[in-house]
């Protein structure tokens, strides 16, 4: 989260003032709020070299990685997956030719 925005998810309770470092995925419209950065960051790559569903991305060229460090923006290692050539995206088979096929 962009510093000058921390302030912003302040809230207080009996034992102080706290704010979030991250964004915390459990408050209203952040999937919402998140997707629209995502859009925007990425809307050359969108369909193209990229696909996009909330927190799932799928990236077929390495410009989308610069993109991310240039808006400061964190992957979780833990859920990252290189090097594959075809995978299962959001239900469907992804292969280097684009989308093959949706399951029954």
């Amino acid at each position: 989260m962009h510093e000058d925005d921390k302030a912003k998810t302040s809230f207080i309770i009996k034992r102080g003032t706290y704010y979030y470092k991250v964004m915390p995925f459990g408050l209203k419209n952040v999937g919402a709020t998140y997707q629209r950065l995502v859009n925007k960051i990425f809307k050359e790559q969108i369909g193209k070299t990229m696909e996009v569903y909330e927190d799932d991305m799928l990236v077929k060229a390495p410009e989308a990685f610069s993109l991310l460090r240039k808006y400061n923006m964190k992957l979780n290692p833990s859920k990252c997956t290189f090097g594959f050539s075809s995978g299962r995206f959001l239900g469907y088979l992804v292969t280097q030719r684009g989308i093959e096929a949706h399951p029954n």
